[in-house]
């Protein structure tokens, strides 16, 4: 098994991590907690999203600084996990002033992992709520843990033939910069080796121990009919990086030049993919540098997604395998 990449997204500082997890019905949640608040921004490239509060982020909106992002399983059901987290910052006193009330900003996305573990079985705002109490500074948890707990990647053919996944975090300093990632993958195609292109983890081959290729086997008239599956690649970006919110949200929509090295086919209809970014705000840095980063980090992590994944649910993992 190829070691895993260093660093986390706690590395930036302002950030916390925390996770709530149900092994049993393979789902869960992980939240993104910024206290002192963080300029948002969101890049939805999947034709299949499922968020909540993205219309907030864009550029030119009243609210500029967020309090937390929700990465969850469940579908749209797990949205439901956000209240949990607005009722948690309420009672610290966080969120935005609104005179009568402070009302916390929670953006969230979901990834569809229904079909893997319980249907009904879902995040709800008892586990947003959990996540948010378990959060920490030095939390660094990978694999069946969080939103990845129910993640599976490869199912072109079918559950079956899939692929468990998880969730990956990484992180990369230049000077005082610190750009990292947080990604739960739950993707429709192949996870591949950015730079050699070798499939990771993904749909595999009627023997079980090799891969279909999914974006060559798409191609054939027999496994066109893949309306039914349900996917998605969800996370966070995060630098303490001085930017304003037209700069984030080109942070966000940059970092999935990562996710797209390392997914393959990526972005399709099946797919929700949503990204989001978010800034700090201590150091001077600039764009260029901020967005390659960025979608470095978000490979980074894909890829530690699926190393850290354990084998679960009958599916086998990348490490199982690594020769």
């Amino acid at each position: 098994m190829a070691e895993l990449s260093p660093g986390a997204l706690v590395d930036v500082p302002g950030i916390a991590v925390g996770h709530a997890s149900d092994a049993q019905a393979f789902t869960g949640c992980s939240v993104v907690l910024c206290r002192a608040g963080a300029v948002g921004g969101v890049a939805v490239r999947g034709l299949a999203p499922g968020t909540r509060e993205t219309d907030l982020l864009r550029p030119g909106m009243l609210v500029e600084r967020v309090h937390g992002v929700l990465l969850t399983g469940g579908s749209a059901f797990g949205l439901a996990a956000a209240d949990g987290v607005m009722r948690y910052l309420e009672e610290q006193g966080i969120g935005y002033d609104a005179g009568e009330a402070r009302v916390p900003i929670v953006p969230a996305a979901v990834l569809y992992d229904l079909g893997f573990g319980s249907a009904t079985v879902r995040p709800d705002a008892a586990m947003g709520y959990a996540a948010c109490v378990a959060a920490s500074t030095s939390e660094r948890g990978q694999g069946n843990v969080g939103a990845g707990t129910g993640a599976t990647v490869g199912k072109l053919l079918g559950m079956a033939r899939a692929m468990k996944a998880g969730l990956g975090t990484a992180s990369l300093r230049a000077g005082r910069l610190v750009v990292a990632a947080l990604v739960a993958v739950n993707a429709f195609g192949d996870i591949v080796e950015p730079h050699s292109g070798a499939i990771l983890a993904g749909t595999r081959a009627a023997d079980g121990r090799s891969f279909a290729d999914s974006a060559a086997a798409l191609r054939s008239p027999a496994v066109r009919n893949v309306m039914a599956l349900r996917n998605t690649v969800i996370g966070v970006v995060a630098s303490n990086a001085r930017l304003d919110v037209a700069q984030t949200n080109q942070v966000a929509s940059a970092a999935h030049d990562g996710l797209a090295r390392t997914v393959r086919p990526a972005h399709t209809l099946f797919d929700g993919d949503t990204l989001f970014a978010l800034s700090t705000g201590s150091a001077r840095a600039h764009m260029a540098l901020v967005a390659d980063m960025a979608a470095e980090a978000v490979s980074l992590a894909i890829v530690n997604a699926v190393w850290a994944a354990e084998a679960a649910g009958g599916l086998p993992a990348a490490r199982d395998f690594a020769h």
